[in-house]
């Protein structure tokens, strides 16, 4: 397969050179550009600051281009640009992923602006994947991957809403200081203390379980960040329409799992779903479907940190279930998830070379 060329919109953020480290070895997309900032504009690629804890990858050579710019997605369409992964905060994307869409460049994103649009499929593979095509009778230009403490959540409440029909839930999230960039982790750290409060999160998770699901019931959902550089935890209660025993959730999560994996795409895990006793963050954060790599390299370990591992499952009435969950924020909620959306748009025919 010859490799697609992409972009990437953001230069300097923790998502954005996330998706440029994801994409420097990866074997179906070639990282062609990086749009940024003014305060990057102009700047050799090489030259902006690396904030992740793994060394910088081997990138080619460019400059940073003008994300703000009209011409630069029809340049970059021009020389055979198919695809951007757009890391923009929610207020520079309203107005800049139109424009690269309108360009002819398949806009995948991760910022918030256009989750639920008419016309702009809200996906997560393992649950919805076949509404990447709905997208209102046109081609896909722009999709949209959902909230990143979502993914805990909402993957195995998907398996077990199938096996015995989810009533109502209640979901308390610790969510990692990553979540709030780098600035924000950076002054955490600092500071030795984090505010727990996350404005408009609940809300959020809540409308697009809502959406992913094609769902209606009642929950409850509280977030807080919590003083953990990476990772987001979930405490969920859950009910249910027929009874069951935890064993029985098991073998549904572990059905449901199997049932639904993609592993012929680069980023998707072994298994979507990994089962344990009791979740810990410090150990599975980088869980890929198989095992538990401590110390991964996530530019050519595409499925690390890829998998929601899920534990302390405990029914305290028959068709009542508590469990925990944990994902990788800036992985599996964030860059591996974006490029694996793409993935999987590419393996539908959705993505044409040119």
């Amino acid at each position: 397969m010859q490799r697609l060329k992409v972009a990437v919109l953001g230069a300097g953020g923790l998502v954005a050179q996330r998706l440029q480290q994801r994409l420097s070895s990866h074997p179906w997309f070639s990282l062609e550009a990086v749009a940024g900032s003014p305060r990057f504009e102009g700047m050799a690629f090489a030259d902006v600051p690396w904030t992740l804890d793994e060394d910088r990858p081997a990138f080619p050579s460019m400059q940073v281009l003008d994300v703000l710019s009209h011409e630069t997605p029809k340049r970059l369409r021009s020389s055979g640009v198919r695809v951007a992964f757009s890391a923009l905060p929610s207020e520079q994307a309203i107005d800049i992923e139109p424009r690269w869409a309108e360009a002819g460049i398949v806009v995948f994103s991760n910022a918030s602006a256009y989750r639920g649009a008419t016309g702009i499929p809200l996906v997560v593979p393992e649950i919805n994947g076949k509404e990447l095509a709905n997208t209102g009778g046109g081609p896909l230009l722009h999709a949209c991957a959902t909230n990143c403490t979502l993914l805990p959540l909402a993957l195995p409440l998907a398996a077990l809403n199938e096996a015995f029909g989810l009533i109502a839930f209640t979901m308390r999230s610790e969510q990692g200081l990553s979540g709030g960039g780098h600035a924000y982790m950076q002054k955490a750290i600092a500071d030795g203390r984090v505010d727990p409060d996350i404005p408009g999160e609940a809300e959020k998770i809540g409308q697009e379980f809502d959406m992913v699901l094609d769902w209606t019931g009642s929950r409850v959902i509280d977030c807080a960040r919590v003083m953990r550089k990476d990772g987001h935890q979930v405490f969920v209660t859950a009910t249910f329409e027929r009874p069951f025993d935890p064993e029985e959730a098991r073998h549904a999560l572990q059905r449901w799992s199997d049932n639904n994996r993609f592993n012929n795409l680069p980023s998707s895990p072994h298994q979507p779903l990994m089962l344990v006793d009791c979740v810990d963050a410090g150990v599975h954060l980088f869980a890929d479907g198989k095992g538990y790599p401590g110390n991964p390299n996530p530019a050519v370990d595409l499925d690390a940190g890829m998998a929601i591992v899920v534990g302390n499952l405990e029914s305290p009435e028959p068709m009542v279930l508590q469990f925990q969950a944990l994902s990788h924020n800036t992985i599996r909620g964030a860059a591996g998830g974006l490029i694996f959306l793409a993935e999987l748009a590419l393996h539908m025919d959705l993505i044409e070379p040119n």
